[in-house]
């Protein structure tokens, strides 16, 4: 394993972590038991790049030729749920800001990773000179996990009413397949995850999403 495959799969799996905690966190916070917080955090971790798969015809879904990613978003969904099962104070009281920016941190991570994993997954099949194909695979990928997440969890998903996240992700993808002609990968993955996430922090220190409707009532 050279350098650079090196570097990109540390990468999958740091957002791997970062995703299947934010899932099982929403997991845990819906009061689900066990096995519905490790379907949540699997599912948030795998799910967009199941869809990534599909539309470019890998069949089966990577996921299912190389388990290691579930069974570290299994791992880690678990000892989510142990943590947090055991602190149940944790999700209270002033905790529960805390908990609410570890669950920032954890999504904003995963999502700007992801995104140029998908990205990088499109430019892997050929597709280097069909931008728009790579960002909507990067987007579907940073996002598609979350969406399916949310679902399951029966909450507003979150890139309906958080609309930076979304576009946090489409402007990630966009840098990373336009940074891949003239750079090399990693130095477009990095650059790109890292404007994602910095998206994803100035929009929540400043507050840039609209606000819900049940806040303005």
């Amino acid at each position: 394993m050279d350098i650079q495959t090196l570097i990109i799969f540390a990468m999958e799996m740091i957002g791997t972590v970062a995703f299947a905690a934010s899932g099982a966190m929403v997991g845990v916070g819906r009061r689900m038991d066990i096995f519905g917080v490790c379907v949540l955090g699997v599912v948030t971790s795998v799910g967009g790049g199941m869809i990534r798969d599909v539309f470019l015809g890998i069949i089966p879904p990577g996921v299912f030729q190389k388990p290691v990613y579930a069974l570290v978003a299994t791992i880690t969904s678990c000892m989510v749920f142990m943590v947090l099962y055991i602190n149940r104070h944790l999700l209270e009281g002033h905790f529960k800001e805390i908990y609410d920016r570890v669950l920032l941190v954890m999504d904003s991570i995963g999502l700007g990773i992801f995104t140029v994993v998908g990205v990088n997954t499109g430019i892997q099949q050929g597709y280097l000179d069909h931008t728009f194909l790579l960002v909507f695979l990067g987007t579907i990928t940073g996002v598609g996990g979350g969406l399916l997440r949310d679902m399951m969890a029966g909450v507003p998903p979150y890139i309906f009413v958080r609309h930076v996240y979304a576009c946090a992700s489409i402007v990630g993808a966009w840098v990373c397949a336009v940074m891949s002609q003239h750079f090399s990968t990693v130095e477009a993955m990095v650059i790109s995850a890292a404007v994602v996430m910095l998206i994803r922090y100035l929009a929540a220190h400043y507050h840039w999403n609209l606000p819900r409707l049940e806040e303005e009532t």
